[in-house]
């Protein structure tokens, strides 16, 4: 499942764009891949994020895998649910399993990251 909407990067993390926020998470290939998650580690609010750097990590049953920022930024909001029940990142990657809102520092950033077809192609080269 890849959504149209969405920007996305290459370590498959997404970004929704609302004006100068974007809500980030990892996409459905990747918690599919990862299998059952059982912990989710987050940055605290305020914290300052560069694009393409880690940011968080998320553990699951079979490995452990840093979270990157599609883009720099200040979090201003992170998902406390996917902290205290990481289970919804499995079931709803793109909805309430979200990880962090951060707002933008360099919107142009976004210029660097996938459309949703370039996102399935590398999805479907993997395979």
């Amino acid at each position: 499942m890849i959504l149209e909407n969405l920007k996305y990067t290459k370590d498959h993390e997404w970004a929704n764009v609302e004006g100068k926020n974007a809500i980030v998470g990892i996409t459905h290939h990747a918690q599919e891949a990862l299998g059952d998650v059982v912990f989710v580690e987050l940055p605290q609010v305020g914290s300052k994020l560069e694009a393409h750097k880690t940011f968080g990590v998320v553990e699951s049953i079979k490995a452990v895998s840093d979270l990157f920022s599609p883009v720099s930024g200040t979090v201003l909001e992170i998902n406390s649910a996917a902290v205290n029940d990481p289970a919804v990142v499995n079931t709803d990657p793109y909805g309430s399993g979200w990880m962090i809102k951060i707002e933008m520092s360099n919107p142009s950033e976004l210029d660097s990251l996938l459309s949703a077809a370039d996102y399935k192609k590398l999805v479907e080269a993997t395979r």
